[in-house]
């Protein structure tokens, strides 16, 4: 028996967040004495030699047409018949929106398999730890079934580095495919901002913008700092920013260094997308917001003046260290 993490890409580059979930699958391969492996689809050169230094037994590229683009049929499919060959007891992805959609088709398709979503502790080979009700209380479950499928926040476990060992490649053609659903094409929103789940600092707005014209002083601060824009569900909702913008429950999940919330009053569904950020800070004029109780650094002030005199300030300081 084994562990398979599924390693997610996109046009062949790896999302760093699917280092998390290798980081959980040493954990479990130390509590239960199983080697772990990799796979991963339509990696490039550079995120196969990545993938190859991560300690896995073995990666396995999985190759096909129907592969060449994403759809959880095909991949649930293709991961179904790695975790096959390598007698997988484990199956672990990244809780993110590849995670979050693939697993569950993957758990339809592998007989006496169970699956816990968004782990954020590993007991023992059968016990884990989850958040529930937008983090306000963590679970312990233990699962019986032969084969269990895990999703990993990623906000809860470290990246995992590069180790000596190097894995041995093993590329598998998979044949079989989903005939009732075809790729037709992809639609994504492209920015020169870092991606908003990767980034090493966020920016966010709220509904305290009060009209989308306002949102290019956040665009501004975020600028000067190299930093991801995110949002509340309110202003995705009003239609200021687009859906891939949302932090919080029903969005995406972040842990920068820095966290800049501007406008936000910390209602509990966003903060459930952010509260695991190193350093939290919070512009808001109401002394009693919410966010005010988790944010590291809080600053009671009208955003409209605030943020302008703050990007000021950080374009002068990096004028004058030649930054």
């Amino acid at each position: 028996m084994s562990i398979l993490v599924v390693a997610e890409t996109r046009n062949g580059e790896l999302k760093k967040a699917s280092l998390s979930a290798v980081t959980c699958a040493r954990i479990l391969a130390e509590k239960t004495g199983l080697n772990y492996n990799i796979l991963t689809f339509e990696p490039s050169d550079k995120t196969k030699e990545e993938l190859s230094q991560l300690g896995a037994e073995k990666l396995f590229v999985a190759k096909g047409e129907q592969l060449k683009n994403y759809t959880a049929e095909n991949y649930a499919i293709a991961v179904s018949e790695i975790a096959k060959k390598v007698d997988a007891k484990y199956i672990l992805a990244t809780a993110t929106t590849f995670g979050k959609d693939l697993l569950p088709r993957l758990v339809a398709k592998i007989p006496n398999s169970a699956m816990v979503s968004e782990v954020i502790e590993v007991i023992d080979g059968e016990t884990f730890k989850r958040l529930m009700y937008a983090g306000d209380i963590i679970a312990t479950l233990k699962i019986k079934s032969e084969k269990k499928v895990l999703s990993v926040r990623g906000t809860a476990f470290d990246k995992a580095g590069k180790v000596d060992k190097k894995s041995e490649i093993v590329e598998e053609e998979i044949k079989e495919s989903y005939p009732r659903k075809r790729f037709i094409k992809l639609e994504e929103t492209k920015s020169e901002r870092p991606e908003l789940t990767e980034a090493s600092i966020v920016v966010s707005v709220g509904r305290g913008i009060k009209d989308p014209e306002n949102i290019k002083i956040i665009e501004e601060l975020a600028d000067v700092l190299g930093a991801a824009i995110g949002a509340s569900r309110a202003v995705v909702d009003a239609g200021w920013l687009p859906n891939d913008f949302q932090v919080g429950q029903t969005g995406k999940t972040v842990a920068p260094q820095l966290y800049i919330a501007i406008g936000i009053s910390g209602a509990i569904q966003h903060v459930a997308g952010m509260k695991d950020s190193k350093v939290i800070v919070a512009i808001n004029k109401d002394p009693e917001a919410p966010i005010f109780q988790i944010a590291d650094i809080g600053l009671v002030a009208d955003l409209f003046q605030a943020v302008p005199e703050l990007t000021q300030k950080l374009k002068k300081l990096k004028q004058e260290s030649g930054g």
